[in-house]
């Protein structure tokens, strides 16, 4: 029996960039006095992962490099699943949890302690688990009152503590981390990155993107550096920092 991996093998992945058009307001008045293009012009597939091959073993610790729409986050959600392929081969054997996404399973007219229950079943838990967790939870969130308050009232740090809180709370095999997590003042930064490195600490493999060369340095063994979606260099840490620092785009 396999044990806990990443195996990818010439994987592809394209999705249209109309997926990624701007929707606001500004968006649209600009839209309304530029000249209208074909459709032809404004519909092009993305080449977001290009032929990667790459396998990831029980016990390593992998960082990610390249400068932003590299792929590294693209590399995340297609390991974690979230993005269908074009082409070629997924493996992954071992319980995910992720990082990169903490708004996702959030129902704006519940409360946050009914969505403690919402996003554990997302993390595939059941709810008598959730029940067990929430106290620890709430707790850790300290968002005081506003628990029992619909998720649409909070601010963003207060749902962002809820979320990283949640999320935080159940580990797993293979744990994929991306740094978006700005949870509000220093003494919860304090609480989130000692959590952050239990996790680490209890996960079998870690496939952590970061534009923090000392962070990834202290952590990670192994870095993968990638540019405009093509895994260019792959190897020791130390190695794939100074690589990126010569040939990378800051």
């Amino acid at each position: 029996m396999l044990g806990n991996c990443i195996k990818l093998q010439d994987i592809n992945l394209h999705y249209s960039s109309l997926a990624f058009a701007e929707r606001s307001i500004k968006a649209m008045l600009a839209k309304m006095i530029r000249p209208k293009k074909r459709t032809s012009e404004l519909v092009k597939d993305v080449h977001a992962l290009k032929d990667v091959s790459l396998e990831i073993k029980s016990g390593e610790r992998v960082g990610l490099l390249g400068h932003n729409g590299a792929g590294k986050s693209t590399l995340l959600k297609t390991i974690a699943g979230l993005y269908p392929i074009s082409g070629g081969r997924r493996v992954v054997q071992g319980e995910i949890r992720s990082l990169f996404d903490l708004s996702l399973g959030f129902e704006p007219d519940a409360t946050g302690r009914e969505n403690i229950l919402f996003r554990g079943l997302l993390l595939g838990q059941t709810p008598s688990a959730m029940r067990e967790l929430e106290k620890e939870i709430v707790e850790f969130a300290d968002i005081g009152e506003f628990i029992d308050y619909p998720i649409k009232t909070y601010s963003a740090g207060m749902m962002v503590r809820l979320a990283f809180a949640i999320s935080t709370s159940v580990g797993g095999d293979i744990l994929l981390l991306d740094e978006v997590i700005g949870a509000g003042d220093a003494a919860f930064m304090a609480k989130a990155k000692a959590r952050i490195t239990r996790l680490i600490d209890r996960s079998e493999i870690l496939v952590l993107a970061s534009h923090d060369f000392n962070a990834l340095s202290s952590i990670c063994q192994r870095g993968l550096v990638f540019d405009c979606g093509s895994l260019v260099f792959d190897g020791p840490i130390s190695e794939a920092v100074e690589y990126y620092r010569e040939n990378g785009r800051q």
